[in-house]
């Protein structure tokens, strides 16, 4: 069985503002992708998301978009190396990002990532990409709510 996890938070912002705060580069930018976002999430795109901390754009097959509900991506997959140099291991790792409306108002989402196989190296990277997903989670969170990017300056 391939490694896969789950992470989710509420944030306090209807589901269309918080689904457009990830499908639009401008404000993915402001507070996930560091060094920017290129290209508006649409099923058959390919965009490019750029960390600050993980160096060099990044490739970012859009497989479905379903607006105010479903985002589905595929990336590479890294195993092994360090956060600066991962080691590509050939194959993708697929990203199902859920957009739920709570009865409070606020809005609930799921992010689920797998698809690494069982080996020591993708273990490693499912942990820090899951980290990743927990961080973007916190700093969309604040971002939306408040205005602040929580990642300026933490990483360099």
């Amino acid at each position: 069985m391939a490694y896969e996890f789950t992470v989710s938070g509420r944030i306090a912002k209807p589901v269309g503002e918080v689904f457009e705060a990830v499908a639009d580069p401008g404000q993915l930018s402001g507070y996930f992708t560091t060094g920017g976002a290129k290209g508006r999430l649409e099923t058959g795109s390919t965009v490019t998301w750029d960390f600050h901390d993980f160096p060099g754009a990044f490739p970012v097959e859009v497989v479905e978009v379903k607006p105010n509900e479903r985002i589905v991506l595929r990336w590479d997959a890294a195993e092994g190396g360090t956060p600066e140099k991962p080691v590509e291991a050939g194959y993708k790792t697929t990203v199902a990002m859920t957009f739920a409306p709570l009865e409070d108002g606020r809005t609930l989402v799921t992010i689920t990532e797998g698809g690494w196989r069982e080996n020591p190296g993708a273990l490693r990277a499912s942990y820090g990409n899951c980290e990743g997903w927990t961080g973007m989670l916190c700093a969309m969170k604040v971002y939306l709510e408040h205005g602040i990017n929580l990642r300026e300056g933490f990483y360099k």
